[in-house]
């Protein structure tokens, strides 16, 4: 693995035995509300066998048109996840998008994330490693699973060995993702937890007049292939009314069905785990 058993991330220790990592929240901040959505979610997620990673945008730079809200920037946002990270007692992620924005985000966030798009460009690659951080680097949509390994093997050349790798769904013709469950093998090549990004992978690119169209209700099917394959964690954007977002509204779970779209996945998961090791007596 690329990252040791217990250096990942503090409380989480991929492998056998343990609870999948899951990154979930809204697609990007949305200033006060944010902390309420976080208190949602913490609610939803009670009781429910997962390391929980608190996840949103202060900045969407990949909007399909110029009029397309991105979120507060930088500072705004990093000042929201500090917050949310002291109150709730989560470690928190965010996109980067340019290498400057990289050590900033870093003194605030425990995961950086390279976004699909930019999962090729070595100068953000870099930067992003050097801060020590966890990274998470989403799998382009164009990018062959075999591939991967090279963009990791740019974060991990440095040093850092703190890499997850997110499958998000590849381009199947125009306006259509797919993920490819046969790949997982190739992936596990580039030798980092495995994450399955269940709700970007129901998008549908360029459907929406000027903006990303989705259909949700197919995340929690692949929730449950994704279990049932052995990732080792999974990626939900969620919020109370995913249509209200400025981003991403027709594939976010709704918060309200957060919790049923996650429990059968855990089910299929914890049926085809081995046990962890027991404790002594």
């Amino acid at each position: 693995m690329t990252a040791s058993a217990a250096d990942l991330l503090p409380g989480w220790r991929p492998g056998p035995g343990s609870p999948p990592l899951l990154i979930a929240g809204p697609c990007v901040l949305e200033g006060e509300a944010s902390l309420d959505h976080a208190e949602a979610i913490a609610a939803a997620l009670a009781g429910l066998e997962v390391h929980w990673v608190f996840k949103a945008s202060f900045d969407k730079a990949n909007r399909t048109s110029l009029t397309a809200g991105r979120g507060p920037g930088l500072a705004a946002g990093l000042e929201l996840l500090a917050r949310i990270r002291e109150r709730l007692g989560v470690p928190v992620l965010t996109d980067v998008h340019l290498p400057e924005q990289c050590a900033p985000a870093a003194e605030v966030c425990d995961v950086l994330q390279i976004p699909a798009f930019l999962c090729r460009q070595t100068d953000l690659l870099v930067a992003a490693a050097a801060t020590g951080r966890a990274v998470n680097l989403k799998k382009g949509q164009f990018l062959a699973p075999a591939d991967a390994a090279h963009a990791v093997g740019k974060l991990t050349a440095g040093g850092n060995r703190r890499v997850l790798l997110t499958e998000r769904g590849a381009c199947f013709g125009y306006g259509r993702l797919v993920v490819d469950f046969a790949a997982l093998p190739e992936l596990r090549r580039a030798g980092c937890p495995l994450i399955l990004d269940a709700t970007h992978s129901v998008q549908q690119p360029g459907s929406g007049e000027g903006r990303t169209g989705g259909d949700w209700t197919r995340a929690p099917i692949l929730l449950r292939a994704g279990a049932a394959a052995g990732f080792d964690g999974f990626f939900v954007e969620t919020h109370p009314d995913p249509l209200s977002s400025p981003s991403d509204g027709p594939n976010m779970i709704p918060l309200g069905e957060l919790r049923r779209a996650l429990e059968p996945a855990l089910a299929v998961r914890a049926a085809l785990s081995p046990p962890g090791p027991r404790s002594a007596p």
